[in-house]
């Protein structure tokens, strides 16, 4: 990260908190790394990104991450879909059992594995090992609970228990 800040301006650099800090909040994804140092590099007032800047980063970076590319992701989804992928972030950022997300959702299983399926086939989610599910981003829970901040699902699945 340190090399595109370099060629842009001579003595331009992060600071190895802030790097530090931009790798765990993105989880090293790729496309939120350049999000984030863009973010940064327009933020900073002085030639050392330091935390501060960093943290000003992940504010504004989050904001345009929800508007397009968490959102046209999140855009594509039915109603079901969208509670699903709900249900998987109330659990939390780690993988999840299958049959977990199908008990928050209050459905068998066997009724909420087309939902899954459809959903590993749009690229939202995936399969770590069998019978987990996991988001294909990061920070995509997060925006989940931004969006729909409530987990009411008692009458979205009520017509397919």
């Amino acid at each position: 990260m340190q090399e595109p800040v370099q060629r842009e301006q001579v003595g331009a650099s992060f600071t190895e908190e802030a790097l530090n800090e931009i790798i765990r909040v993105t989880e090293c994804y790729p496309y939120f790394l350049q999000e984030w140092g863009y973010q940064a590099w327009n933020i900073a007032t002085k030639p050392s990104i330091d935390i501060h800047v960093a943290k000003q980063a992940t504010k504004a970076s989050i904001q345009r991450l929800d508007q397009s590319f968490f959102r046209v992701r999140f855009d594509r989804l039915t109603p079901r879909e969208k509670h699903y992928l709900r249900a998987l972030a109330e659990l939390g950022a780690d993988p999840q059992r299958s049959g977990n997300i199908a008990e928050k959702l209050g459905l068998d299983v066997q009724i909420a594995a087309p939902l899954r399926n459809n959903l590993i086939k749009k690229g939202m989610i995936y399969s770590p090992k069998h019978g987990d599910t996991a988001f294909t981003v990061p920070l995509f829970e997060e925006f989940m609970k931004r969006i729909m901040p409530d987990l009411n699902i008692e009458t979205k699945f009520s017509a397919i228990r």
